[in-house]
């Protein structure tokens, strides 16, 4: 049984597909937090929520990749990528936070592609970090 995982296409298959089901649930606990439905703001052609959408999708998928990348165990890859994703998290409510002047989710749902275009940034350039920390 233990060549079966050993197999270099077995993991990768693994991976992946853990990987897009962490994408599909985090992507759900970011929806429940932001003040829009991701989705259908999409759908209508808001480019500012596509834009801070594409940048966690990324943000996501970087930290898993820098999870993969360091860790032998399918469990310890999902470990550090769940931690990798709180912070990432945490990131989008200290940007919220220092951005008293404006609400962040109104002018993203609003259409603001300044902010979504920085919200996706920020996500982007946080996962490098988080990922460099990933051990």
């Amino acid at each position: 049984m233990n060549q079966f995982w050993d197999n270099v296409y077995i993991q990768s298959a693994a991976n992946y597909s853990v990987v897009i089901l962490c994408v599909i649930v985090f992507l759900a606990i970011f929806e429940l937090v932001t003040k829009y439905k991701n989705w259908e703001e999409i759908q209508k052609g808001n480019v500012a929520v596509a834009m801070a959408t594409g940048g966690k999708i990324f943000g996501i998928a970087n930290i898993f990749r820098y999870s993969i990348e360091q860790n032998d165990s399918l469990v310890t890859m999902i470990s550090w990528g769940v931690f990798g994703f709180v912070l990432l998290l945490a990131g989008y409510f200290i940007f919220e936070f220092l951005t008293p002047k404006f609400n962040i989710d109104q002018e993203i749902k609003n259409g603001n592609r300044a902010v979504g275009f920085i919200a996706m940034i920020l996500s982007i350039g946080l996962s490098f970090v988080i990922g460099a920390g990933i051990s």
